[in-house]
């Protein structure tokens, strides 16, 4: 049987890697893009049409960090197919990165460098702000426009009789240090990424909780460090260049500097080919590459609270009732004012 495949933030990166990895696997796959610059998602599929001839590979504008766009996205994902098999919630940002350059050169030369490199903790803040729906946009992007669309899919995903598959890219830098529970949205801290991270392993645990039983399963991933866009971003070009020859040493010696998109895609990809019910639900998944370049997919024990989990989970469906309350009183005024607007004419 045809599996339909979504990956979010699909045009380059891990996700773009992930899709190959997927297509050199099971070339009878349907493949959906979703992805918000459509320019380059365009330019994706031709070059996994040009890898793998025949593949089956669509394109969606999804931006995540946009309710609009995820309901429009849905919607017109609930009119091509009639189920979803997996679903790869891969599309994420980490705005105005901000590196302190003294710890960075203090820990580049210490026992912890591997650590600092693969976790960036106490290393690595960002400036987050809020988007047009008045949510914040890191949280609204890695988070919770992935979480609406869980929920809007709910009719593809959750069917009598068949396994659907979430799949989420998390990181290292998922830290239960960053994330309070009375600040969801990070609005008062400085490491929204890592709060958003650590949430998707939350509500990863708790949608396998309440969605099991409808044939839904939720697994995590970190795909090691990988240099991306996401990651290049983060210090200067130049900086790189100087650090690129240290960190293809340092590999020699830690699993997790899987360093390239396919190699973080290993644990991604690695998810695709397990039954679900074997599965460790609080378990991440890391993609690793040992010094000699070979990838494997190795569980690790996330650090995470069942009590908290649920009132996490709590949090969010009420967001999601307030968001849904936000648009439809918006929707009604622009209605009104366009009413408006023609009767004076």
């Amino acid at each position: 049987m045809e599996k339909i495949v979504v990956v979010t933030g699909a045009n380059s990166g891990i996700g773009l890697a992930l899709c190959h990895r997927l297509l050199s696997e099971d070339g009878r796959l349907r493949l959906c893009l979703a992805c918000r610059n459509m320019k380059r998602a365009e330019a994706a599929r031709a070059a996994l049409l040009v890898s793998h001839g025949g593949a089956r590979v669509d394109l969606l504008h999804l931006d995540v960090g946009s309710v609009q766009s995820v309901l429009s996205a849905a919607e017109e994902l609930k009119a091509r197919y009639h189920r979803v098999d997996f679903l790869y919630l891969n599309a994420g940002i980490m705005p105005n990165p901000t590196v302190d350059i003294r710890a960075f050169f203090k820990g580049l030369f210490s026992r912890n460098v591997i650590n600092m490199f693969a976790t960036a903790e106490g290393l690595l803040t960002q400036q987050d702000q809020l988007n047009s729906d008045g949510l914040q946009e890191v949280f609204a992007t890695n988070l919770f426009g992935h979480f609406l669309l869980i929920k809007e899919l709910e009719p593809l995903l959750c069917q009598p009789g068949h396994t659907s598959r979430l799949v989420w890219t998390s990181s290292s830098n998922a830290r239960r240090s960053a994330f309070s529970i009375q600040d969801i949205q990070h609005r008062c801290g400085k490491e929204p990424y890592s709060s958003s991270k650590y949430a998707s392993d939350m509500l990863s645990m708790a949608l396998n909780k309440h969605k099991n039983e409808q044939g839904l399963f939720s697994s995590v991933v970190c795909p090691g460090l990988v240099m991306t866009n996401l990651t290049y971003g983060i210090l200067p070009s130049f900086f790189w260049t100087l650090i690129m020859p240290f960190m293809w040493l340092i590999r020699i010696f830690t699993n997790t500097f899987t360093l390239t998109p396919y190699n973080g895609a290993e644990a991604l990809h690695w998810l695709f080919l397990q039954k679900p019910e074997s599965l460790d639900p609080r378990a991440k998944y890391h993609s690793l590459t040992s010094g000699l370049g070979t990838n494997y997919t190795e569980p690790r024990r996330m650090d995470l609270d069942d009590e908290m989990t649920e009132v996490f989970f709590s949090k969010l469906l009420e967001l999601e009732r307030e968001v849904r309350r936000n648009l439809s009183k918006k929707t009604a005024d622009s209605e009104h004012y366009q009413q408006y607007l023609n009767e004076i004419q």
